[in-house]
């Protein structure tokens, strides 16, 4: 029995299937690996043309030999997925089109396998999609930080009252919170960045999983697909989904930074708050209720970074598996890939809803100096100039503002929560008081590095721009050496495949 291609894989004389598969096994799991076609499509056959040039370098084959070959995979290259005869009774992306390859070819067709498994492909294929996925998600959350910026500096000197708990805190400045999300922004970059690096090294060359016995040189092989480097070891490289991990938790940790902004805002941006106001194209309206103004793209963002969190957690309970198992990549394809596809359309999505948003700088300036948000600047004060430990006058202010309510403090007041709490009299300077009422003022002394003095909050804007200027720089020179990678790639194959 010579080997021939069938409904359930590539079958040698001493094969042990004996039949097609199940129309079970085809619906729960063939159609599920086939639904990766499309990322895989392109991928695989750069894998192809890669593989056999370096078999070529290597005088393993000749030019000759491969020649056929190659033409019919440069002209596959420019075919859609959508118009390629993918079938899910075949198995995966790669068993269907080694199908259609020997049926078109014949015998040369099986050139491909020499020292390959399709699965060394099908992971070439993967990570070549994984790292475009990554530059998008990349890019999308340097535009993120770069609109947070600019909004930080708009609202350098808007006052607010500062909340934990949502609660009133201490007086700063509406640029001073929305720098907070570019920081966070800044360091996602970073994670985003170190997932590349991982999911830019090469599978090529692993041959089963021990390494191939032909000459292949690994490093060259990378080279032709544009990686940065081989991976250090065969096994490792192709079976191990760490970095899967590494890449969906990077995307995670952006969306939910882009989700409690969107959490925030929610509150901020309602009537009873009425801090800021959304652009308008990213709210509906109510279908029976004329006066509502729904905040519909923060519900988006809420429901869709609960969703990536749930593909997170997925990815790692499958990722419990012994090593080298099916089990860890069966879903892995397509669920990295929608989570970070997924990421990326939320995080642009909060990106217009930061440039979209309308600080409501008189409500913000109104309550930066309700509800005694000088308390704690008070309490600090008499410690520092009035001879108290900082916890007594804490309880002197605490008391007072009891005493007070929602009217304004007064040196006579303070002066008799001081005896209360002390038992002795204690001199209450007019100038402590009304400093503590003025919350321009208490903003304008946060001066140290990274505070809300408005100073500060512009050189901490502008230090995010520098971090975005770079994340650019670094994007731009990763999808460059990809592009520019593939395009060598695909010349050499066509030069070789025309004979020059």
């Amino acid at each position: 029995m010579t080997g021939t291609t069938t409904p359930n894989g590539y079958l040698g004389a001493e094969a042990m299937i004996t039949s097609g598969p199940a129309p079970e096994l085809v619906d729960a799991g063939y159609a599920l690996e086939i639904a990766d076609a499309p990322l895989l499509h392109r991928g695989l056959t750069l894998a192809d043309l890669a593989h056999l040039l370096a078999l070529i370098d290597c005088r393993v084959l000749s030019e000759a030999e491969v020649r056929p070959l190659l033409r019919r995979l440069l002209d596959l290259l420019d075919t859609p997925a959508a118009e390629f005869e993918y079938d899910p009774a075949y198995g995966d992306a790669y068993n269907s089109r080694e199908r259609v390859l020997e049926r078109e070819l014949g015998p040369d067709a099986g050139r491909l396998h020499l020292g390959r498994t399709r699965r060394e492909a099908g992971r070439i294929a993967f990570r070549l999609a994984l790292r475009e996925h990554l530059l998008d998600l990349h890019d999308a959350v340097t535009g993120f930080a770069e609109a947070l910026a600019v909004a930080e500096t708009d609202a350098a000197d808007t006052l607010w009252a500062d909340t934990t708990y949502l609660q009133p805190a201490q007086p700063s400045t509406f640029g001073h919170y929305l720098g907070g999300f570019a920081e966070q922004a800044v360091r996602h970059l970073d994670r985003i960045a170190d997932a590349h690096r991982q999911a830019d090294v090469s599978p090529g060359g692993s041959g089963g999983v021990g390494g191939t016995r032909l000459p292949l040189d690994r490093n060259h092989l990378a080279a032709l697909l544009g990686f940065a480097a081989a991976g250090r070891h065969t096994r490792d490289v192709m079976w191990s989904t760490d970095g899967l991990v590494d890449a969906v938790g990077a995307a995670t940790q952006a969306v939910l930074t882009v989700d409690q902004l969107a959490e925030d805002l929610e509150i901020f941006a309602s009537p009873a708050f009425g801090y800021v106001t959304l652009d308008a194209s990213l709210c509906r309206a109510s279908v029976l209720m004329p006066q509502k103004r729904n905040p519909y793209a923060l519900a988006v963002i809420r429901g869709g970074a609960s969703t990536v969190v749930g593909r997170l957690t997925g990815l790692l309970v499958t990722r419990r598996s012994p090593s080298a198992r099916t089990d860890s990549w069966l879903y892995a394809y397509g669920e990295v890939a929608g989570a970070l596809a997924l990421s990326t359309r939320l995080v642009r999505l909060g990106t217009a809803v930061v440039r979209g948003l309308t600080p409501n700088t008189e409500n913000l300036a109104a309550q930066a100096g309700a509800h005694h948000t000088g308390a704690a600047d008070l309490a600090e004060d008499f410690a520092r100039h009035l001879g108290l430990d900082y916890r007594t006058a804490y309880r002197v202010v605490g008391r007072a503002v009891s005493m007070a309510g929602e009217h304004a403090l007064t040196p006579a007041l303070l002066a008799e929560a001081a005896e209360q709490v002390t038992g002795a009299a204690l001199v209450v300077p007019d100038r402590l008081v009304a400093l503590a009422a003025e919350p321009r003022c208490l903003v304008a002394e946060r001066v140290a590095e990274g505070g809300a003095a408005p100073h500060r909050v512009r050189e901490h804007a502008a230090a995010v721009a520098g971090s975005v200027a770079a994340a650019r720089e670094w994007h731009q020179a990763r999808f460059e050496h990809a592009r520019d990678a593939e395009q060598a790639l695909v010349a050499s194959a066509h030069a070789m495949a025309s004979g020059r």
